[in-house]
């Protein structure tokens, strides 16, 4: 008798456990989506921005409610049906949405620069600067992508500021070695508008300081950055894309996917399989152009995170639509070898510089 009565309490029990289960998923189900919402917009794809209204055409801000994960990346939709239709035809929709969110990005940054001043970026980076030094004692502390160094630095002035229409504002900044105030640097903050404020996009060594005899020279470091090749600065818009337009498409590139991984350039290798983690350093100059199909193509260094001296050459292949570039394809073209205990490039591949023609 006792068992019986025993079988029939885990019964009541078992019971109990399952119908108040089903009360929470029934409760969780009938809650509104924004509270069952897990994704901060600011983490996804697109800014949390719908990606088949983007697709369409259309940008739509989302409170990511309804989301898609596809190759560890999140997207966010308006709707239910937004994101079945998106998910019908993934590559194309994607593709479209890219394009989409690259052109009102541009757009958004010409009409931004309207609201502010070569001033205004000015005081913005002097702000930064001194909120970060004053963190460390006065320090500024510079990750210089060329050696891989991390460059203790103490503030100077912001020397002037350069500004190309769409692209941004480039306030040039005078820095001196925290041991050594002979020793110069300039140091290039490039800044735009976003959401209708100012944004720090990236941080790149212009010129660089190198002993000649006794004294301390300031040189410009080659390949200059991109933002330095146009020769005014107010270019304008050309119905043929130029260098300078296309370097500035594969920096915003790389930029965007180091932001969505903690700072890191995330590369599977088309060869191996494996997933890359680098550190940008530069782009090569020139840029070329493919004589066959219009394409664009640049080359461009990468460090492994975390090494001094294993390189990687990066060739980024770019198209153009309406008007925008975009990159299209990335390739690993020379990966680091050892030999006699020092590492140097190997070439995965070549090209026939008689298919290409060198833009300007």
């Amino acid at each position: 008798m006792r068992s019986r009565a025993m079988l029939s309490d885990n019964r009541r029990l078992s019971q109990g456990v399952r119908l108040r289960a089903a009360l929470v998923l029934l409760l969780v189900c009938t809650l509104p989506l924004a509270a069952r919402a897990q994704v901060d917009p600011a983490t996804a794809e697109f800014g949390g921005a719908c990606a088949m209204a983007l697709a369409e055409g259309k940008h739509i801000q989302t409170k990511c409610s309804v989301t898609w994960r596809k190759d560890d990346k999140t997207y966010c939709f308006n709707t239910e049906q937004a994101k079945s239709s998106f998910i019908s035809d993934p590559v194309a929709n994607l593709q479209k949405a890219k394009e989409r969110f690259a052109a009102s990005d541009f757009e958004n940054t010409e009409s931004g620069m309207g609201h502010f001043t070569g001033e205004d970026a000015q005081a913005f980076v002097d702000g930064l600067i001194k909120a970060a030094s004053e963190k460390n004692g006065g320090i500024y502390s510079l990750n210089d992508a060329v050696t891989g160094q991390t460059i203790p630095l103490v503030y100077d002035k912001v020397d002037f500021t350069r500004t190309l229409d769409g692209y941004g504002f480039f306030p040039d900044v005078i820095f001196h070695a925290k041991d050594d105030a002979a020793k110069k640097y300039l140091v290039d903050f490039w800044v735009r508008p976003k959401d209708g404020k100012l944004t720090l996009m990236d941080v790149r060594v212009f010129k660089a300081p190198k002993k000649e005899g006794e004294k301390w020279i300031t040189m410009t470091r080659q390949p200059k950055p991109w933002w330095w090749i146009p020769a005014s600065e107010h270019p304008g818009k050309s119905e043929t894309k130029r260098g300078w337009e296309v370097m500035s498409a594969i920096e915003e590139h790389v930029l965007s996917e180091r932001a969505g991984n903690s700072g890191v350039f995330k590369l599977k290798d088309d060869k191996t399989g494996e997933v890359l983690d680098l550190d940008f350093i530069g782009l090569h100059q020139p840029v070329r152009r493919l004589k066959e199909d219009g394409r664009f193509f640049a080359c461009s260094d990468f460090r492994k995170q975390g090494s001094t001296d294993e390189y990687y050459d990066i060739d980024f292949w770019l198209e153009e639509k309406d008007g925008k570039i975009s990159v299209k394809e990335v390739r690993v073209h020379k990966v680091p070898v050892l030999e006699d205990g020092n590492y140097v490039q190997k070439s995965r591949y070549s090209f026939d510089p008689k298919t290409f023609e060198v833009v300007p």
